[in-house]
């Protein structure tokens, strides 16, 4: 029964079953946040979320019955564990606001699909070098708040009367959304020479330090890429040499029906 059961949820048709139920799911989601779709088709929405949570939590029970203490092994089964337990969490009082996680359940096509899961992976991977960056973001980020709040925030104290208030306008600018015009000519008609403070922060987070985080995913993901070719290819020679083996065998026993009929 065991086996039967864990040939069920290990095949093709079935996490592609999984995967058009999430998707399904995923558009109920959406439409419950349309008033027009809830006026006419409200409790029909009701309906298919509390159904489509139950296949969910069928497909949870059928998997930890095949894997037991094993699935815990895997983060994608934790993960779905979690999203669909806060599904389950009464939605009502201060526990009404856990009701809008449940379009966290899209996320789990990441763990059904090869190569979402293999982005994914990269990811978590390239997370380590990624923190040291962000440290040094972090420290770029202070000095120059400090040099900020020193020399603008007695003009333009909204912007850099503070700390926390001169790092939220640096921030703006580095992602360079309305940095120019909106942030640092203003500045220049008080300091005309505030573009010397301005230009080098630019240089330092937003064409060196992001690009770091860039590289560091790309290299990840490299990485995952080459360790999961690597995977497919050691699985190829060993269903090669178990193949061989087999032609081995049958060589073997068809010389020795040779002999028998010699006989």
């Amino acid at each position: 029964m065991t086996a039967r059961l864990k040939s069920l949820i290990e095949s093709r048709r079935f996490e592609r079953l999984i995967t058009l139920l999430i998707l399904v799911n995923a558009v109920t989601l959406g439409l419950e946040t349309v008033p027009e779709a809830m006026a006419s088709f409200g409790d029909l929405l009701g309906i298919a979320d509390r159904l489509l949570l139950l296949a969910f939590t069928a497909e949870l029970a059928a998997r930890f019955v095949v894997y037991r203490t094993r699935f815990f092994h895997d983060p994608w089964r934790v993960f779905d564990l979690l999203v669909v337990g806060i599904a389950w969490l009464p939605a009502t009082g201060n526990l009404s606001v856990l009701r809008a996680l449940r379009i966290l359940r899209v996320f789990r096509m990441a763990g059904m699909i090869p190569s979402l899961r293999r982005v994914v992976g990269g990811l978590v991977a390239a997370l380590p070098g990624m923190g040291s960056i962000m440290l040094l973001l972090v420290l770029v980020f202070y000095v120059f708040s400090v040099m900020a709040t020193k020399l603008f925030g007695q003009s333009f104290p909204d912007w850099f009367g503070s700390i926390p208030d001169s790092a939220y306008t640096l921030f703006q600018v580095m992602t360079l959304e309305s940095w120019s015009m909106g942030i640092v000519r203003p500045v220049m008609e008080v300091y005309p020479v505030a573009w010397a403070f301005f230009i080098p922060f630019i240089l330092c987070t937003t064409f060196t330090v992001l690009n770091l985080f860039i590289g560091i995913i790309v290299s990840a993901m490299q990485s995952e890429h080459d360790a999961s070719a690597t995977a497919e290819r050691e699985a190829l020679h060993s269903d090669n040499a178990a193949i061989m083996q087999e032609l081995k065998a049958l060589r073997a026993e068809l010389a020795a029906l040779r002999d028998a009929a010699k006989r």
